[in-house]
């Protein structure tokens, strides 16, 4: 039987020093959740770096680059919105996750 090494040393409480584990845990993810997320102003702003890089594929490469870029968009925020729709969200609330998803990338730009 091998002993474990605490950071308190040998007479640690295990379920104590588990406790302050998830503890930590949890407050490093909630504060992960709060970098990463996403807003709708942020998605409205990808949505239109979306458009205009869509027309100006269309003008200066040709109208078929403009509509993969805009169409690529597209297929992202239906497969999104089918996921969604998958896990049990319906309504506005599946539409607005699924836009916030393929577009609120803009809050890094």
């Amino acid at each position: 039987m091998t002993m474990e090494q605490w950071p308190e040393g040998p007479a640690a409480d295990p379920v104590a020093a588990r406790g302050r584990y998830v503890s930590d845990m949890r407050a490093s993810r909630r504060a992960l959740r709060e970098v990463v997320r996403a807003d709708l102003p942020a998605a409205h702003f990808g949505l239109g770096i979306v458009l205009v890089a869509s027309v100006v594929a269309g003008l200066f490469a040709s109208p078929i680059a403009g509509a993969l870029v805009a169409g690529s968009f597209t297929a992202l925020f239906l497969v999104a919105l089918v996921v969604m729709l998958l896990r049990g969200i319906r309504g506005l609330d599946a539409g607005c996750r699924a836009y916030l998803f393929s577009f609120g990338w803009a809050n890094w730009v």
